[in-house]
């Protein structure tokens, strides 16, 4: 790699970013994650790595943006490197009140990010977000493989699409779950993975809270009473059961081309989801603890 100079440079294959992610070291010994991606996404990155420093400027504990550039490969984004373990490998050994109070963090961490200020404006996210439905509900019909009730998911959003109306947007981290979370040496929590962010409704950022709620439902409960200061009105639960019955329609279609063992992830999340809500008849999903 001539126009980036470390010590070494270890590839890190985890994760779904289409990213090439390294490890890599100075000549002091210090270590940072190296991003590198196309070219072509720039622009695109170029503001990711902005509004990753206004998160920073804003105290969010995160993977620090440090240095933005071009190199041979394409763009690569500098950022700090997290000494510690992922959160949801370590979740499960911890107490109740641990998982709980790292849950309450998580949704205040979240609250932040969604304070970061933003300067572009964007289309009603009611008109937005119905045409995203559309979209999955087209594919979703077109799709080989069905859910066992998955008509009740269209039927759910179809009925409750007017809560789309008026919904403000913010920034949002855009793949905000456990999967990307960390627990320093320190015992901090901090968040990384911020290439998906976007802007869109705050409360359609817990559309991925079910990654949560798998492995840790006291910790999934935390970051709802964190983020709403334990006061979450009842629109909340009703908008999220249509952005996670959005994203459930899509996630058959995404796995086919991984193979039958996603496709069987994605079968038994929709048996899941469809458990904690009764057939999406109850907002309030089962796995929800209340406050602890």
């Amino acid at each position: 790699m001539s126009s980036l100079h470390f010590e070494t440079m270890t590839p890190i294959t985890k994760g779904w970013s289409s990213d090439t992610k390294y490890l890599v070291t100075k000549k002091d010994g210090r270590k940072y994650l190296l991003r590198i991606s196309p070219i072509e996404q720039y622009d695109r990155k170029k503001v990711e790595f902005e509004m990753m420093q206004r998160a920073m400027a804003l105290g969010v504990p995160m993977c620090q943006p440090i240095e933005f550039g071009i190199c041979d490969e394409g763009v690569y984004s500098l950022q700090s490197w997290i000494e510690g373990n992922d959160a949801e490998e370590i979740i499960s050994f911890l107490s109740d009140t641990e998982q709980y109070t790292y849950g309450l963090h998580a949704g205040q961490i979240l609250k932040k990010i969604h304070s970061v200020p933003i300067s572009s404006t964007q289309e009603d996210w009611d008109i937005r977000f119905n045409k995203k439905i559309d979209r999955k509900i087209q594919k979703y019909n077109d799709c080989p493989i069905k859910y066992e009730n998955g008509q009740v998911f269209i039927d759910y959003i179809n009925a409750n699409r007017y809560l789309l109306k008026d919904r403000p947007q913010c920034y949002q981290h855009g793949d905000y779950h456990i999967g990307n979370m960390m627990i320093d040496n320190e015992g901090k929590l901090q968040i990384i993975d911020f290439d998906r962010d976007d802007y869109g409704d705050p409360w359609e950022e817990f559309n991925r809270i079910i990654w949560c709620a798998h492995i840790a439902p006291i910790f999934a409960s935390g970051m709802v009473n964190g983020y709403f200061d334990n006061d979450i009105p009842i629109e909340f639960w009703k908008l999220l059961a249509l952005y996670i019955s959005s994203n459930t329609l899509s996630s058959i279609p995404w796995a086919i081309p991984f193979g039958q063992s996603e496709i069987d992830t994605m079968l038994n999340q929709a048996k899941d989801i469809l458990n904690w809500h009764d057939n999406m008849k109850n907002p309030v999903p089962t796995w929800y603890k209340g406050i602890l």
